[in-house]
């Protein structure tokens, strides 16, 4: 891939959050966990402050207060750490957003492996499993700055809950903002090819998109498929490259326990059974690290996939140079 800017999709949020409320979204209103700097909420509360509240660090409070906000007519976007705002505070999604279906919206920042050095505390890998499983949840998981901004977009013109998965590791951005549209439910195919398929979604797209410049120099050809929406999952699209690839690759920086792999094998067997390779955290917690170094360690790279690939789509041939 050629060298391209990168942006960390908790950045875009920030900025996405200001461009909204410059439109005229005046119902519009953001909450915090005493982690806007890091959460880049402290872009909205520098032009905003009377509608950014910090709700210190107490997640389930501030999820509380948002949900009775949203009763009010407001649409409130809460905002801290995956581990956080997806862990700590799941019965209170679960109970207090889900179950009434009210209007909040979950933006979690520093998800997956590439937190880093913050170790396996902060980690978070289960996160989409834990939202998969709320009834009516939308998953949003956008893998650039300018998907990212679509995102957040939809998600507050959505009426619903929905849970943003945002990165703190800067990402290539390969959209184009003149002709890029953002739709809830839709995949997206980057790559012609035929051999087999890899759906990405968030910080793997990237990868995903160098493992298919890599297998063609082997000649092999990759229909690389993001995956920005992960609930609910484009079956269309899914079903459309089991047909005419006739095997799949997931990868994402989550457990391959109830993500994105899951989300993909449960529409494949029911309805066009192909084989699948989930690349993803193999049912272990992360460990400190510079994020690069972490991503490795797990597998989460282009090189690894294009091993994958290779033994999916050659498996009696030999590894080339």
């Amino acid at each position: 891939m050629a060298e391209m800017k990168k942006i960390a999709t908790r950045v875009s949020y920030g900025n996405t959050l200001v461009e909204l409320a410059r439109q005229g979204a005046d119902d519009l209103v953001v909450f915090d966990a005493d982690l806007a700097a890091a959460t880049k909420t402290e872009i909205f509360r520098k032009e905003y402050p009377d509608r950014h509240f910090d709700c210190g660090i107490a997640e389930q409070n501030m999820v509380g207060v948002a949900a009775g906000m949203s009763t009010m007519g407001y649409v409130p976007f809460v905002s801290s750490f995956a581990m956080f705002a997806a862990g700590r505070a799941f019965e209170q999604i679960r109970n207090s957003i889900g179950y009434p279906h009210l209007n909040v919206k979950i933006a979690a920042t520093h998800a997956g492996l590439s937190v880093g050095e913050d170790g396996a505390s902060h980690q978070c890998c289960e996160d989409i499993a834990l939202m998969r499983s709320i009834p009516g949840m939308v998953i949003l998981s956008p893998s650039d700055d300018v998907e990212a901004r679509g995102a957040v977009i939809a998600a507050y013109n959505y009426n619903g809950p929905v849970y943003l998965r945002f990165s703190r590791l800067s990402t290539p951005v390969y959209h184009d903002p003149a002709t890029y549209q953002f739709q809830i439910g839709k995949g997206e195919r980057l790559t012609e090819g035929y051999d087999i398929a890899v759906i990405a979604t968030g910080l793997m797209v990237p990868e995903a998109l160098r493992a298919a410049v890599l297998a063609k120099r082997q000649g092999i050809s990759i229909r690389v498929i993001n995956m920005p929406t992960i609930k609910p999952i484009d079956e269309e699209i899914i079903l459309t490259a089991a047909r005419e690839c006739r095997r799949i690759i997931t990868v994402e920086e989550h457990s391959i326990i109830g993500g994105l792999g899951e989300a993909v094998c449960s529409v494949v067997s029911e309805k066009m059974p192909v084989p699948v390779r989930r690349i993803g955290v193999m049912d272990q917690f992360g460990h400190s690290g510079p994020a690069a170094e972490v991503l490795r360690d797990y597998g989460l790279t282009a090189e690894n996939i294009v091993a994958a690939v290779r033994e999916m789509v050659r498996p009696d041939r030999p590894a080339e140079e």
